[in-house]
């Protein structure tokens, strides 16, 4: 008798649906929104093309194999409720995708300048396939370096040779634009912009690569001794590292205001070197940015240069002399502008319990200093694809629920996200139909909020869907009682982050 029971409450419910049709249910109004807060975090992952460190796996693929080795990772990162990659799509003055101003990378093809087959795009197919899953798609550029050692031989299509009064040649096979060169700043700026307008990318993204780390050059100093005799001679009075600085200073200010005027939605953030100099603060030891990169990222943060701002602070909670939790907190101290400050977390560099508990607690600590818009980037993809342990963790710790992406309140910000406006249909087979005509470019996901009995549940879906599905029952396991749907209400995400006043339904049955 009790093995019968749920089909018999079901099909008692679909004949009520079956006789009462339309007119069963309805929507009330005015009704005060009561859905719970949904949960805001950053969640994001770097995806390394220099090297073929992450993807694709090697030069040379199909595309047809290049396609299905993003997707494994963007299925793995949804999987893990992730919401943002950030993918390396400059990584040698060179493009993983369709450009006028830069060749094509070495890294797909083999071959700088070589296009995939079949006019295959990688940057589009990463955005499209990351906004079905409700992932944010952050293009991550090297605004400087010029030629890796692993990029292949120097093409005719490369800066060194079509450019090569804005290059310098390292002495450890690398090639480097200059950054103080007004010719350097302008093309790397319209590589930047040139995406931002073709492409729907949620952000922009550099790393720590600015005047480059002295190993590059076998300890010795950056080559620029012809640009700064010039600087010289036209009567320049700062020093030699003020004038480098400010050659950055001023390429990173330009960046972010052209990105706010063209798309005011889309994120512009840094991954600089995680400590600004030894002795901020106190108990800090380690390589000083300011005064070999020439990368002033404390002014940048200051200045609000930035939407988010990710420190690389890849060394473990208690390493007293490079604490996780120590650095945090100071720049935290120097976010004047009330910035995001997503950290980046190593979570290759240990392996085993100690690996699992530092990633995990490295996340707590986060949340619990950045409450108000927590977030984190994971270097790499690469230990989530080798560690099941690490993803189960994360899936069933601390990422067991998914998230939206935290509201960016600043600058020019669209204030208002009204309503949306859907249409319903009533099923006979149990379901209810929410239906969006709304063709809305801000969108960024849809919410779907429904109430059973006391209790709420909550989905996202992506912004290309216009069909909402709720059933008008939930069955409660181990089979205690059938619950009938109370209440449905229906927001938007905008591009922005912020939420939409929700559509209210309050399904009744009338007798």
């Amino acid at each position: 008798m009790e093995k019968n029971t749920p089909s018999i409450y079901i099909g008692f419910l679909f004949f009520l649906i079956s006789i009462l049709g339309c007119k069963s249910l309805s929507n009330t109004t005015p009704v005060n929104s009561t859905h719970p807060k949904i949960e805001r975090e950053f969640r994001g992952a770097w995806v390394a093309s220099v090297a073929n460190i992450n993807w694709p796996s090697r030069p040379g693929l199909s595309v047809d194999v290049m396609k299905s080795e993003a997707i494994y990772l963007l299925d793995l990162l949804s999987e893990t409720n992730f919401n943002a990659v950030v993918l390396q799509v400059r990584p040698q003055a060179d493009a993983l995708y369709n450009s006028d101003l830069e060749p094509w990378s070495y890294y797909l093809t083999g071959e700088q300048g070589k296009a995939p087959d079949y006019n295959f795009d990688p940057l589009q197919f990463w955005i499209d396939e990351a906004h079905k899953r409700g992932i944010e798609l952050h293009a991550w550029l090297n605004p400087y370096r010029a030629h890796h050692t692993t990029g292949g031989k120097i093409s005719d299509h490369s800066v060194v040779k079509k450019k090569p009064e804005m290059v310098l040649e390292l002495k450890n096979g690398y090639w480097w634009f200059d950054p103080s060169l007004k010719e350097t700043q302008e093309h790397s700026f319209n590589v930047v912009m040139d995406i931002v307008k073709r492409y729907d990318v949620d952000g922009i993204h550099f790393d720590d690569y600015f005047y480059p780390y002295p190993d590059y050059n076998n300890g010795e100093d950056f080559p620029d001794h012809k640009s700064w005799e010039q600087y010289q001679n036209s009567g320049g009075k700062l020093s030699r590292g003020d004038w480098r600085r400010k050659s950055v200073n001023d390429f990173i200010s330009k960046v972010y205001t052209s990105i706010k005027k063209e798309k005011p939605h889309v994120k512009f953030g840094l991954s600089p070197f995680g400590i600004w100099r030894p002795g901020y603060p106190n108990s800090i030891q380690g390589f000083d940015q300011y005064d070999v990169l020439y990368a002033d990222a404390k002014k940048w943060l200051n200045e609000g240069w930035i939407d988010y701002f990710t420190p690389q602070l890849y060394w473990p909670i208690n390493q007293i002399p490079q604490s996780f939790p120590v650095l945090l907190g100071w720049w935290n101290n120097e976010n004047t502008k009330n910035r995001f400050i997503w950290p980046g977390m190593s979570i290759g560099r240990l392996s085993g319990e100690r690996q699992l508990d530092e990633v995990l607690n490295q996340i707590m600590i986060t949340r619990g200093m950045n409450s108000d818009a927590p977030g984190t980037i994971h270097w790499s993809i690469a230990p989530l694809v080798n560690n099941d342990s690490l993803r189960i963790d994360l899936k069933n710790g601390p990422y067991r629920t998914l998230a939206m992406v935290p509201e960016m309140t600043w600058g020019k910000i669209e204030k208002k996200a009204l309503s949306p406006d859907l249409r319903i249909e009533y099923q006979r087979n149990g379901t209810i139909l929410i239906n969006s005509e709304m063709v809305n470019k801000d969108i960024s996901k849809w919410v779907v909020y429904t109430k059973y009995g006391e209790s709420w549940s909550v989905r996202f879906f992506n912004r290309e869907t216009n069909i909402f599905p709720v059933n008008y029952y939930k069955i409660s396991y181990p089979l205690k009682r059938i619950d009938i749907i109370e209440k449905i209400e229906v927001t938007y995400i905008n591009k922005f982050g912020k939420e939409s006043t929700p559509f209210i339904l309050i399904p009744e049955i009338k007798f």
